[in-house]
């Protein structure tokens, strides 16, 4: 979507487009949760929309995806992580019910997942089981949905 403004300097009309924000995510892949198999590290949103979410956030200008990717995961978990694989780009103009972002949404793996601990705008971090899961925010319900699905394909579950 296009609009006009006028320019600050010679207040000619210019044109202005409207693009949605890029952001990443990360599944930080958990071998074993708690004996209950396969998990994933979730954080507890602090600020709106509240709720259970993959670590993630907005890609600063001057980053590469990957970059920012690595970065959110240190600052909401406290874990270096090795980025292993892209899951997927999602992008519904209607998953974040704030503005409409797009997501490059990468698997992960922690270093060492001891060092797990919430960060930033996380009140919360944890390891939960993929068939143990809270209600999540975002689209965040259908990227793990699309990630059982690699798993299986992958031979990494049955």
């Amino acid at each position: 979507m296009n609009n006009t403004r006028n320019c600050p300097k010679c207040n000619t009309p210019v044109e202005t487009y409207r693009n949605p924000f890029p952001t990443v995510d990360a599944v930080i892949q958990v071998a074993d949760a708690d004996g209950k198999g396969p998990g994933v590290v979730l954080i507890e949103r602090s600020n709106p929309p509240h709720g259970w979410a993959l670590p993630g956030g907005f890609v600063d200008y001057g980053e590469s995806c990957e970059q920012a990717a690595v970065r959110e995961m240190k600052e909401e978990t406290n874990l270096d992580v090795v980025l292993t694989g892209l899951l997927g780009v999602y992008s519904d103009p209607a998953r974040d019910p704030r503005f409409h972002t797009m997501s490059v949404v990468y698997l992960a793996e922690a270093r060492d997942i001891s060092r797990l601990r919430a960060g930033d705008d996380a009140g919360k971090a944890r390891v939960f089981a993929l068939d143990d899961l809270p209600p999540l925010a975002f689209d965040h319900g259908r990227i793990l949905e699309d990630y059982r699905k690699h798993l299986k394909a992958s031979g990494e579950q049955e």
